[in-house]
């Protein structure tokens, strides 16, 4: 265990799987205590912290619908009550409902918008009076190369990661002087449960394989280690697209 991040807590929304559990195994690994927030999954959720004490990490699971503002407020005091106060945020979690034009919903927008984009409104709010008085954070939100491209999940999904590269920015700007950076990493096919069935895709990767949600945790813990970086998303698409 790298000891870099020793005395650290750290929040992972959607952390039980996927990019999530890969962060959360990586800040694990360089001393950080872990909460792992989840909406549903508890038994996964539980066997990654399970996973990350034998290690001897200290971790946590905590349920939470992040797109509630009373779930998100019980959460933080949660994380606060049995691990400490919060000096790492990554805004994770999110829902994906493939829809063309002609067949999303009005229910179906406002549910992604709530999840992806209100959720981490929600989770940053909840977080910065425990970073200001550190003057210290680190908050790390997942967005997509759909932020930029066309995506094929739907323009639902596009606006609420959009969204997300937009609130980062804001954040960072009003932040920079008090110790906190926010940046974005804006993956694009990655090799997790929502890829499965989705071989065809990798044609479009000019670096001919799909994305490993390790090689995503690698640019969230450069993130977290560069106190000089802030307001920047990095993206990461196998050669698809350049910044």
């Amino acid at each position: 265990m790298n000891n870099g991040l020793h005395g650290r807590i750290a929040l992972i929304t959607g952390g039980s799987r996927g990019i999530g559990a890969a962060i959360s195994r990586a800040l694990a690994e360089n001393g950080a205590a872990i909460a792992i927030n989840y909406r549903e999954g508890a038994d996964q959720a539980r066997k990654l912290a399970d996973e990350l004490v034998k290690t001897g990490a200290s971790a946590i699971t905590v349920q939470a619908d992040v797109s509630q503002a009373d779930a998100v407020a019980k959460m933080i005091q949660l994380v606060k009550y049995q691990l400490g106060e919060i000096d790492i945020l990554i805004n994770n979690a999110g829902i994906a409902i493939t829809r063309g034009i002609d067949t999303l919903s009005e229910a179906e927008f406002d549910q992604t918008i709530a999840v992806n984009l209100k959720g981490v409104f929600l989770c940053t709010q909840a977080v910065l009076p425990m970073m200001r008085a550190k003057n210290w954070g680190r908050i790390i939100n997942i967005s997509s190369g759909a932020a930029r491209g066309a995506g094929a999940i739907g323009p639902h999904y596009n606006a609420s990661k959009a969204g997300v590269e937009g609130l980062t920015r804001g954040y960072a700007a009003r932040l920079v002087k008090e110790g906190i950076t926010v940046n974005a990493v804006a993956p694009s096919l990655i090799e997790t449960d929502m890829m499965k069935g989705q071989e065809s895709l990798v044609s479009r990767i000019p670096l001919g394989r799909f994305g490993r949600a390790e090689e995503v945790a690698k640019a969230v813990m450069m993130l977290i280690d560069n106190s000089y970086m802030t307001g920047q998303t990095v993206a990461m698409s196998g050669g698809m697209s350049f910044n």
